[in-house]
């Protein structure tokens, strides 16, 4: 994989071992992370995969067209923001696929034609380029400032990652707009509540045990810590704004734990694992960048900083 290219996740619904082998393969050469899931695992591995990309599926898969017919429809109606490619054995067309079946899929492959899946992949999940200088630098200096408000834990950072998902992770999360001459959209800080509560009343930052009002705090001052660091590095003056730009609605639903930016286009992500190395305890933050009110990479610039600005369950087979 490029290593400085974020990747995705994508499900895997295949019987054939064979097929199997080459979607591997494929996965391994086009920055894709596969995970193979059986069709009895497969309502639990979407509860517990909220950063998916898309959604690769046999018309065989379960035994027949029919079968995976009826997967693909379940999953559409939980997920429809996630692209359903099915292989298809002898033709990259979906002529002659049920009608039901082709209403749901976004497009279609066969094994022997690599390109032809590589074709669906840039369409639905690589259809952005993101500068490198960019995705490096959100993660350094997210890192760094986790790293100053938790001196004590241990910092790590997951590959980035290009997400179709409207899953919102956790009980809580921030949201702050970000916006320059070359991008206009959000930031989102997402946590769980509790392994946060548990950190802050280990720590004493609050009298007793801390509460909700003590997260709010701690996720607010993150949240504005790493937009100014962002802010000093990659907006500048923010010479060029325009005063008149179009505005979109967010959409949250709290029950259903969604969120819309009024976007299709996939979102940049990041995890950050922080880690207590005595009792080995590790916090999950994820942040998640929604360029969804304009997006021009060709116009991207980095700034010079100096020092100061700096510093501000078993379900899945990996393959």
């Amino acid at each position: 994989m490029n290593e400085n290219k974020p990747v995705s996740k994508v499900l895997v619904l295949e019987d054939c071992p064979a097929h199997v082998e080459a979607i591997r393969n494929f996965c391994d050469e086009n920055n894709l992370v596969g995970l193979k899931v059986s069709k009895s695992r497969l309502a639990s591995a979407l509860r517990s995969n909220f950063d998916l990309g898309a959604i690769l599926v046999s018309e065989s898969y379960g035994g027949s067209i029919e079968e995976s017919t009826a997967i693909a429809l379940r999953i559409h109606a939980e997920r429809p923001e996630l692209p359903i490619i099915i292989r298809r054995e002898s033709s990259a067309a979906r002529d002659g696929l049920p009608e039901a079946l082709d209403a749901v899929v976004c497009g279609a492959y066969v094994a022997s034609d690599p390109a032809s899946l590589r074709k669906v992949i840039d369409e639905y999940i690589f259809n952005r380029e993101y500068p490198n200088a960019l995705v490096r630098g959100i993660a350094e200096l997210t890192s760094t400032v986790l790293s100053g408000l938790f001196s004590d834990l241990s910092v790590e950072t997951d590959a980035p990652c290009i997400v179709r998902d409207r899953v919102i992770f956790g009980e809580v999360f921030s949201l702050i707009p970000l916006e320059s001459s070359w991008c206009r959209g959000y930031m989102m800080i997402q946590a769980a509540e509790q392994p946060i509560l548990d950190l802050l009343s280990r720590r004493e930052m609050a009298e007793g045990a801390a509460d909700f009002r003590d997260l709010n705090s701690l996720l607010g001052e993150l949240t504005n810590m790493i937009w100014g660091a962002f802010r000093n590095r990659y907006v500048g003056d923010a010479n060029g704004l325009s005063h008149s730009q179009v505005q979109v609605p967010l959409l949250i639903n709290h029950k259903q734990k969604y969120i819309s930016f009024g976007s299709e286009s996939p979102h940049l992500c990041f995890t950050y694992r922080l880690t207590d190395e005595q009792s080995g305890r590790v916090v999950k933050l994820h942040q998640r960048f929604a360029f969804s009110l304009s997006w021009s990479p060709e116009d991207f610039q980095e700034f010079e900083q100096s020092a100061d600005d700096s510093v501000g369950a078993g379900e899945l087979d990996l393959f």
